[in-house]
């Protein structure tokens, strides 16, 4: 015959009284938020996982598609990443030290600590604006269709347009003219819509003009779609890496080149990549813009004294928990995204 339950003191049982584990009824619902909101991360990056295995050597490499800094172009490979990593990891720091502010009542440590925090913040996502941006515009080389099908990235340093010298009038533009503003512009968009043929360019107004450029430097094909000839994952370099593009560039066919990505089509590699990179970027730049804002809001409240009443600086903690969160995701993405 089984024996009477031990009898349990009250004052030994959580009753609603008080927090398993010491814990506040906020801080349990952060972390309750933060662990759904980790399937949600994990969820995605599984996914592009699964579709990287699938394309193999046609997905685009990171030290390949981000190797530009601000006012300093090309040629730095995941610098500027690297950079953005370091400010959010350093922010994650300093808000630490924001709650350790707070646990001792230093409200002053706290404004600092906390102002620190959102700067660091804003510079992420400024870079991370900056970056879209550079993404979307692409390259000056872009991506470009061979003569056997096969679709191939372009590496290595692009000749300067010098101007465009009009040897057919049109509407505006007589013979002889010389044209020197938004030269890139001007041809990247010809080059889409194939306008350019045997060196020479149609403009926007009927003129043809003829394509004065420094010759390229180092120029290096990498194929990304298999074609009668090219296998995906060949390199073509030098002299014959030229010819073959612009042979391509400068046949006058449409769609042979894509400039830049956009949800349709990128010149890094498949059209999923690009989806991919605009969907889990662009929604950790959510949570880190959302993070910025929250931060501000609780630092208005601990400049006017709200925290320090209460005898507390847990919201700033609860902040801390979600600004740790958005920082130990990012190292995620990045070594997904950028270093694998």
């Amino acid at each position: 015959m089984a024996g009477h339950s031990a009898h349990v003191d009250a004052s030994t049982l959580w009753g609603g009284k008080e927090s398993p584990f010491q814990t506040s009824y906020g801080k349990l619902m952060m972390w309750f938020f933060l662990v759904s909101d980790a399937l949600t991360f994990g969820g995605l990056l599984i996914a592009y996982g699964f579709t990287r295995h699938d394309a193999q050597e046609a997905w685009p490499i990171g030290e390949e598609t981000f190797n530009s800094m601000p006012f300093l172009g090309h040629g730095y490979p995941l610098l500027y990443v690297a950079l953005m990593t370091f400010i959010l990891i350093v922010s994650s720091v300093t808000m630490v030290l924001g709650v350790e502010a707070g646990h001792r009542m230093d409200k002053k440590g706290v404004v600092k600590w906390m102002i620190a925090t959102i700067i660091g913040g804003f510079f992420f996502v400024g870079s991370q604006a900056w970056e879209w941006y550079h993404f979307i515009h692409g390259s000056e080389f872009g991506k470009i269709e061979l003569a056997d099908g096969s679709q191939a990235i372009v590496k290595g340093h692009f000749g300067d347009l010098q101007n465009f010298t009009v040897v057919t009038p049109g509407h505006h533009l007589k013979k002889g003219d010389v044209v020197t503003e938004d030269l890139l512009h001007e041809f990247q968009h010809a080059a889409e819509i194939g306008n350019l043929k045997d060196g020479m360019i149609k403009l926007h107004d009927g003129s043809v003009a003829k394509v004065n450029k420094s010759a390229d430097d180092h120029m290096k094909l990498i194929i990304k779609k298999n074609g009668k000839q090219n296998k995906v994952g060949s390199h073509i370099e030098g002299k014959k890496a030229e010819e073959m593009y612009y042979a391509s560039l400068y046949s006058g066919a449409p769609n042979k080149v894509i400039y830049g990505a956009n949800l349709q089509q990128n010149e890094y590699g498949p059209q999923q990549y690009g989806q991919f990179f605009f969907f889990i970027t662009g929604f950790h730049g959510f949570h880190v813009f959302s993070g910025v804002m929250i931060n501000i809001i609780i630092m208005i409240g601990v400049v006017l004294g709200t925290y320090h009443k209460r005898g507390h600086y847990e919201m700033v903690e609860k902040t801390g928990l979600y600004w740790h969160f958005v920082d130990l995701v990012w190292v995620f993405v990045f070594t997904f995204f950028y270093l694998v």
